[in-house]
């Protein structure tokens, strides 16, 4: 981030201008205090249209079968980290069946 006094923003307008269009933020100030801020303009997103993506994702019939004993295994095999040192960790959720 750049700051930039206001003569020198009026002078340099362009220049600062293409800058920004690079993506930088340039700080405008005044006696040294922050006055305003130039910054890209965000495009608006598009807006979604439900059903663009039909017959293109395909899910497995078994998308939310039970995993297989060796990867649940592997989950909780090292239990729970303690998240803030000298607590007591939780203990793992049960184990589905």
């Amino acid at each position: 981030m750049v700051m930039v006094n206001i003569h020198q923003a009026k002078t340099h307008l362009s220049r600062l201008l293409a800058r920004v269009s690079m993506g930088e933020e340039i700080v405008i100030a005044k006696a040294g205090k922050p006055m305003a801020r130039l910054v890209p303009v965000a495009e608006k997103p598009r807006e979604r249209v439900p059903g663009t993506a039909k017959g293109k994702i395909w899910i497995a019939p078994d998308f939310d079968a039970p995993l297989p004993d060796e990867i649940l295994d592997e989950f909780y095999a090292g239990g729970i980290e303690p998240c803030v040192a000298g607590r007591k960790p939780p203990e793992p959720p049960p184990r589905p069946v």
